[in-house]
């Protein structure tokens, strides 16, 4: 008789190729369809009215001007991880996904298109609305496509109406509080756009520049203080020879000691003592001594020299940020074309002099008419050479370092003092880093960023030469005299919301005038608002308006380069006009990067089509790409290879296995009528699910502290050694073998439900396809999405004979055991003394028990000796006292007079005690005695 038909095989549906390219797409529409992501917050409604119940993450909106790339999947999947946990735990999450519209990234593309000749600012910012309505469109797919729930129909915009009124309101309190003043002050420059740039718009680039060191004169009246200065030069060194038509002093540390040198040509040379020979290795001039003995630089201010090449002296001034690190000890300074230079220049009353223009070409302010209309760095060469005529030119060199330039147009950045609107950092710096001192950064490094950032930064450069942005509301009269009101600021808000910043573009001055009851006659400003003062007063266009979010958020979740971005501008905002942070907790994440450790974007030059977001997405799957984010050490820049992502494809498919074999196992399983209490589980199944929710445990509390390389692996070492190596191992005689309803094998069918749903909800955060998917093949109509996380010790409560009995101590004595034994059925399998480990007869002696304490009854003895058979998968196990080392013997069951049981294939000593059935084991021969055909 064939009895392969009574055996109780696994069986599903659930397919084991995931196909996820093809089947996400359609749980997708299916999600739509039943709105699930409005299903999970109607179902928190009572909760979302408790602040302690509610979890605000507030989406930092990208820039709408291109595909979504792997930066913007790794940080999205973060934060849905996140939200998908919080809402799973049973908070109140809501996401509003935004957008960042305004601005240069935008702008840039569109003039590329337009041609430069287009100057009609209507048309620019009609092109550059429909451009960044389109991307929001694309990026918004995009990271549905990934799985990502939030209120994708409803997004914030800082292009809406709404959104701009409330950032121009946000200016209007800050010029009540008297932050914000007009001032001609250095800033970063992009010629290649011909705007202002923040800090965050930027990018160092390796750059090669000339470093020269220059001679300026002495006067003389700096003989008549020290002898010994007759016809004696400063030497100073920079790196930007154009800067020199700008200089108006020399910047000196007092408490550095100075030296006089002369050199061959007789010459004579102050400059600091100890960079004395490397200086003089820049020159072939040999030999040199040192005059006399050597001055403090204290000494040395207020001496006068002469301009090497203008009819111009200037002065020698004290000042602490001259360091002994590079350079001669003495810096020439320049107060219209550095941050330092125009500190110290404001302190002695000196002239801003930027003799560039918005091009970066030398203005005829310069001084040298042969330099007018020349290109800053065209213009070091030619300086150089009247260096030399003037025989004011000691040394020159190439000089290799990172350089400031343009993120869009890739031009380097000039410093240079341009009149601009700025916010006074340090009217309220203190309470701004007294903020930071309150918030939890994740790592907490972060903490020391954002706080070098804001110690360090210069008043905010807030005006914008742009087109496309909300226009700086300020009107000037005579003079050129700016009118700065708040309550005209807050009246042109009123009209921005009913009709859009536009209408700054579309009206006349007079028409907006008479609006705002303002006098005629007056000129519209022509300057945008940085558009980080867009993004960082989305706490008040979108927490302070929404009720369903409420300030501050609980977490802000970007890149780590924001600390310079928009966790700095989203403070400083919400610290001047509220007096608190935005946030309670900052987390921040690193960049993608290949291999080599260059970032992966497609503004760089790492980008990689193979690397594309969505051809990998279309080619693996989201859950893929989403097990790869949460395998990644995401708080360091993270390594992207195809070698990395297909072991983490493995881990995937090693992971839907394991859901597959569990509902496999669970076909004939109905949770309603066949669960078993647990008091009557076997001990087994009890260690087995007790080592599950100790995972549980580990995996919630990693989620709760954004530790998901840490759930990523406590889920597949459980999946992988403890079910599918152990349990599911072991377990194949009682399940396919035992009568179906078995209280020994429902026991286990009851564990592997439980571990089933447990295991799914814990995957949802982060596969949430996969885990939908399996839900509904595990017999549950509803989306997992829409469940919550259960305790399960509440739910099923230990029995107290198991826990004296069984902690999970005794148990790695067993397991231990176990692999010894392992190692000797191998050695026996390699001596061809057995085939499978089920032909073997396993004698064990030892000084101890293995499960404790000998049995008290033959019948006792027999179920634990059967626990270690089914543990060890053999058909037999023999213990024998004895004092001495351990050891273990494998012999055949056939050598021992047992026979084969055809149907489970353990070997019997009663195998054909029942006539009818002659090749059965008596355990075998009653389940095919009863089986319903």
């Amino acid at each position: 008789m064939d009895y392969k038909a009574t055996l109780l095989l696994p069986k599903t549906d659930f397919p084991m190729r995931a196909e996820l390219p093809k089947r996400e797409p359609a749980f997708l529409a299916k999600w739509n369809e039943e709105k699930i992501y409005d299903q999970i917050l109607k179902a928190r409604q009572d909760t979302a009215k408790n602040r302690e119940t509610t979890f605000i993450l507030h989406d930092g909106p990208p820039f709408a001007n291109g595909d979504a790339h792997m930066g913007h999947a790794l940080n999205m999947v973060l934060k849905d991880i996140v939200l998908k946990y919080q809402n799973m735990s049973g908070h109140y999450a809501p996401f509003v996904p935004g957008w960042d519209c305004h601005g240069l990234p935008i702008e840039h593309k569109v003039m590329k298109e337009l041609g430069a000749a287009e100057t009609d600012p209507i048309k620019i910012r009609e092109k550059c609305e429909a451009t960044a309505r389109h991307f929001i469109d694309v990026q918004r797919k995009q990271f549905q496509r990934l799985g990502v729930f939030g209120d994708w129909e409803n997004p914030y915009l800082t292009l809406d109406p709404a959104y701009e009124a409330e950032t121009i309101r946000v200016f209007a309190t800050l010029v009540g509080k008297n932050l914000v003043y007009q001032g001609l002050r250095p800033v970063l420059w992009s010629t290649g756009c011909q705007t202002a740039l923040a800090e965050a718009e930027i990018e160092y680039k390796e750059k090669v520049d000339p470093a020269i060191y220059v001679k300026f004169p002495l006067t003389a009246d700096a003989a008549k203080k020290f002898p010994k200065l007759k016809d004696a030069s400063l030497l100073i060194w920079t790196t930007t020879p154009w800067t020199l038509p700008a200089n108006l002093a020399v910047a000196i540390n007092p408490n550095l000691e100075y030296v006089l040198l002369k050199i061959a040509d007789g010459s004579k040379l102050l400059l600091f003592g100890p960079v004395v020979d490397i200086v003089l290795s820049k020159n072939s001039q040999q030999p040199a001594s040192i005059i006399g003995t050597p001055y403090k630089g204290s000494e040395l201010v207020g001496l006068t020299y002469q301009h090497p090449f203008l009819n111009r002296t200037g002065q020698i001034f004290a000042a602490d940020f001259v360091t002994a690190d590079a350079g001669t000890g003495l810096v020439h300074i320049a107060p219209g074309h550095g941050h330092d230079d125009y500190q110290l220049g404001q302190q002695h009353g000196l002239p801003v002099l930027a003799p560039v223009d918005d091009r970066g070409c030398l203005t005829a302010e310069a001084g040298v008419p042969e330099l007018t209309g020349v290109y800053v760095f065209k213009a070091n060469p030619l300086i150089i050479e009247l260096l030399k005529s003037k025989n004011a030119l000691f040394a020159q060199e190439d000089y290799k370092h990172d350089y400031p330039h343009c993120w869009r147009s890739k031009t380097p950045i000039v410093f240079r003092a341009v009149k601009q609107w700025f916010i006074k950092v340090d009217a309220f710096r203190a309470d701004a880093l007294k903020a930071i001192d309150g918030v939890q950064w994740i790592p907490e490094s972060g903490r020391n960023r954002i706080r070098g950032a804001v110690e360090s930064r210069p008043d905010w450069c807030i005006s914008r030469q742009r087109t496309w942005g909300i226009p700086l509301p300020v009107f000037y009269g005579e003079g050129e005299q700016p009118l700065l009101s708040e309550k005209t600021i807050r009246k042109f808000a009123d009209l921005v919301e009913k009709e859009g910043a536009g209408i700054w573009f579309s009206r006349s001055a007079d028409e907006l005038a008479a609006a705002l009851d303002l006098p005629h006659g007056l000129k519209k400003g022509r300057d945008t608002l940085d558009v980080w003062i867009d993004s960082g007063t989305s706490w008040a266009a979108v927490l302070d308006k929404r009720k369903e979010l409420p300030f501050p958020a609980d977490l802000y979740l970007e890149g780590s380069d924001q600390h310079r971005g928009w966790f700095q501008s989203s403070l400083l905002t919400a610290v001047a006009a509220k007096g608190e942070a935005p946030y309670k907790a900052v987390l921040t994440n690193g960049f993608v990067v290949d291999i080599e450790g260059k970032k992966l974007s497609k503004s760089g030059t790492g980008y990689q089509k193979p690397i594309d977001l969505m051809s990998l997405v279309n080619e693996h799957g989201a859950d893929v790409l989403r097990l790869w984010v949460a395998s990644q050490d995401y708080q360091d820049d993270i390594p992207f290879s195809n070698d990395i992502f297909a072991r983490v494809a493995d881990t995937y498919r090693s992971i839907r296995n394991t859901l597959r074999i569990l509902l496999g196992n669970l076909a004939d399983f109905d949770p309603k009528t066949d669960i078993v209490e647990r008091k009557d589980w076997t001990d087994l199944d009890e260690y087995v699910f007790r080592g599950f929710e100790l995972t549980r445990q580990s995996v919630f509390k990693s989620y709760a502290i954004y530790r998901f390389p840490a759930v990523y692996h406590a889920i597949n070492d459980f999946c992988r050694v403890e079910l599918s190596a152990l349990y599911v191992d072991v377990l194949k005689d009682r399940m396919y073998c035992n009568a179906q309803h078995d209280p020994a094998r429902r026991s286990a069918q009851t564990v592997m439900h439980k571990i089933l749903i447990g295991l799914l909800k814990m995957l949802a955060p982060i596969i949430p396809f996969t885990s939908d998917e399996a839900w509904k093949f595990a017999g549950v109509e509803h989306s997992i999405h829409t469940s919550t996380f259960t305790a399960l010790e509440e739910e099923l409560p230990h029995k107290e004979s198991v826990v004296a009995k069984l902690s999970r101590d005794p148990w790695l004595g067993l397991l231990d055991l176990r692999s010894r034994v392992n190692e000797k059925l191998e050695e026996a399998r390699r001596d061809k003394k057995i085939g499978k480990s089920l032909e073997a007869h396993v004698e064990i002696t030892t000084s101890r028990p293995p499960l404790g304490t000998a049995a008290a009854t033959t019948e006792a003895a027999n179920t634990e000796m059967a626990a270690l058979e089914e543990l060890f998968i053999v058909s037999k196990v023999v213990i024998k006292s004895a004092e001495g080392e351990e050891t273990i013997t494998v012999t055949r069951a056939e050598d021992h007079g047992m026979k084969k049981c055809v149907r489970c294939w353990k070997y019997y000593d009663h195998v054909g005690s029942d006539p009818q059935h002659p090749e059965l084991c008596d355990r075998c021969t009653k389940v095919v005695v009863d089986f319903k055909f």
